[in-house]
């Protein structure tokens, strides 16, 4: 029967079993079956009846070792996510790098090779959408106020191809100045800025790593002690131009080595449709240390983004406010550093005080574990997810925000199955607090069997492994089909939707709301079965109801604590999903919205309050003297 104990004194659940026979013996003549749990009221009632003690009961350990391989599992989850997604996060290798192409953007055709890849560094996808941005720079290389500007901009829109050396190779930091210093004042001039994508300061210097300068390459030959080592790279060049052409890379093309006197390897390259005019430099000025193309592991950044984390040919375009190849910063561009760092202290605070509410809850769990039974079983997995939600944000709080939400290139992480950092606070947090929500569905509907159904401790704890099986396969399966873990900007922590709309949406607000409504009308049909029998009770006179009373106010204050805040939760999502696209578009372009186009701080510090309150008060069935008792027990 369903029932619980005062927490006055130890009654083992007889009185309000009592209670319920009283009220069935006078409504539903049930009072024969005393033992016994009514499957189907409409069929036949031999058929429908079982006896509990023929069944077999689960034992406190087989539930206890389930959750434990629910852990093991978990653990062994990060390594099996991120190595499904280290192709997209990985150093390029010439395996997952996309074949060489000719160059077919008019402005790039004769600029000394003749082979580039996509996508770029930009993230365009073909040599046509590529084309269509490099051409607007074409006014300012028709007016030529920079020699270098042309090699720069090709460089950066149409990277070189090489079959022998399978790494994107940039223009130097030296070339980009020229170009930048020549036709800088005359786009300040008109209202224009060097772009930033193509930082000056993110380029490698030459002389340390490679990178391509024709000019300066040229100039240091022409001062002397470059003449033989070009002489010599045109010699080879020459020799091994039929067998480069053949595998599809630029003809006349090799990488020079250092030689003993310490001079710098250089690429003479010249593709087949190139001639002197159009390359007066007569080569590419490749720069390196000690021309060793397959030695030490270069950390080249070209634009901003690192080369060892530059996607694939399969990645999805980043875009922000509608502006394409658009990335947030690590931290909220919406925030001020004061509010940034009050929203780490804010966070940190709730999920440490949860993590000790929690853990004080799942510790009396193990100290007296036959003192909790069905149908309140759940609120102990319940605090136990929470537990474990609250340590993946203060592995955030330890780690940083830096090391957990953001990637090396210092922007937030955008649909990523990875490192093994973010992909454990995203399974602590996601995960877990997915399954909380699911163990109050059961919660729920295991008082309602109670209540409702008049089904026995016994007989509900007989499907405990169904419960288990619902509450960790569930979210498990959508861990393991997703792939859209981001950064949020504001807490550092790896989660979902935090960059996607369409995320957001539909791994998280659509099954939260399902798991509310569902839990809910559960918890409400409880409550009338519970006011019919206090009602009927009343009625007879046959008892008092303060028991039935008191554990009514238990109930409801305990759906109280959960159900408000876990709709002000989805209500700070909803909020979020709605407005996002305007904040986006009022930060990506200034004066095209109204200044208070920007998020609501309260609003994200209440979603994250709510988001671990929940676990805080779980432990609200277990404030009572028997938990002192227990304690003093040990």
């Amino acid at each position: 029967m369903y029932c619980y104990c005062s927490a006055e004194k130890e009654e083992n659940f007889k009185t309000f079993s009592e209670l319920i026979m009283k009220s069935e013996s006078t409504n539903f003549q049930h009072s024969s079956l005393p033992t016994t749990i009514m499957a189907d009221k409409t069929r036949d009632t031999q058929n429908a009846t079982f006896n509990i003690k023929q069944r077999r009961k689960p034992t406190i350990q087989r539930e206890f070792w389930m959750l434990c391989i629910v852990v093991l599992t978990l653990t062994l989850t990060p390594d099996l996510v991120s190595g499904a997604g280290s192709s997209k996060n990985g150093p390029t290798s010439r395996r997952n790098h996309p074949k060489c192409q000719e160059i077919t953007i008019p402005m790039c055709e004769k600029i000394g090779y003749n082979m580039t890849y996509m996508p770029n560094q930009f993230n365009h996808e073909t040599q046509e959408e590529a084309g269509l941005e490099v051409h607007q720079f074409f006014p300012l290389v028709g007016i030529r106020c920079s020699p270098d500007l042309q090699f720069f901009l090709c460089s950066m829109y149409t990277p070189i191809c090489m079959e022998s050396y399978n790494k994107h190779l940039p223009a130097c930091k030296s070339l980009c100045e020229r170009a930048r210093n020549g036709c800088g004042p005359l786009m300040r001039q008109y209202g224009f800025a060097w772009p930033e994508r193509m930082k000056c300061e993110n380029l490698p210097e030459y002389g340390k790593e490679l990178c391509m300068d024709p000019t300066l390459q040229a100039s240091q030959e022409a001062q002397g002690g470059g003449s033989s080592s070009s002489s010599s790279s045109s010699s080879s060049s020459s020799s091994s131009s039929s067998s480069s052409s053949s595998r599809g890379v630029p003809p006349s093309s090799k990488l020079g080595h250092q030689s003993n006197g310490g001079h710098q390897g250089s690429l003479g390259a010249t593709g087949s449709n190139s001639n002197p005019n159009s390359n007066p430099n007569g080569g590419l000025g490749i720069s390196g240390l000690g021309g060793a193309v397959g030695g030490k592991k270069q950390g080249i950044m070209s634009g901003g983004i690192s080369h060892e984390i530059r996607p694939d040919s399969n990645h999805q375009k980043i875009k922000t406010g509608g502006v394409p190849d658009c990335a947030l910063s690590c931290h909220s561009p919406y925030f001020s550093e004061h509010e940034r760092t009050f929203a780490t202290f804010w966070v940190g605070l709730w999920s440490v005080l949860c993590c000790i509410s929690t853990a004080m809850t799942v510790s009396t769990f193990f100290v007296d574990m036959k003192r909790f039974k069905y149908p309140e079983r759940p609120i102990i997995f319940l605090s136990a997810c929470y537990l474990l939600v609250s340590v993946g944000y203060i592995i955030r709080l330890i780690a940083g925000h830096e090391a957990v939400a953001c990637d090396s290139a210092g922007a937030i992480r955008y649909e990523t199955t990875g490192p093994y950092l973010c992909t454990a606070v995203f399974l602590l947090v996601y995960f877990f607090g997915m399954a909380s929500s699911i163990w109050w569905v059961i919660l729920s509907f295991t008082w309602f069997l109670a209540a409702g159904l008049k089904w026995g401790q016994e007989a509900i704890a007989s499907y405990s492994q169904y419960f288990h099986l619902a509450a960790w396969l569930i979210p498990y399966i959508a861990v393991l089909a997703m792939s859209s873990v981001d950064g949020d900007p504001v807490a550092g922590i790896c989660y979902v939707g935090n960059q996607s709309v369409a995320n957001l949406r539909g791994f998280v607000i659509a099954p939260l709301v399902v798991y509310l409504i569902i839990g809910t009308s559960f918890l409400l049909a409880g409550f009338v079965s519970l006011f019919r029998i206090r009602n009927v009770i009343k009625q007879q006179g046959r008892g008092k109801t303060d028991k039935l009373e008191r554990l009514m106010i238990r109930i409801g204050v305990f759906s109280f604590l959960y159900t408000v805040p876990a709709t002000v939760v989805i209500a700070c999502y909803v909020y979020e999903q709605h407005f996002r696209h305007d904040w986006e578009s009022a930060w990506t372009c200034k004066g095209c919205w109204p200044d208070n186009a920007s998020p609501d701080y309260t609003v994200f510090m209440l979603k994250y309050f709510m988001c671990l309150v929940i676990g805080t008060t779980s432990g609200f069935w277990i404030w009572s003297g028997k938990t002192l008792e227990s304690w003093k027990k040990l």
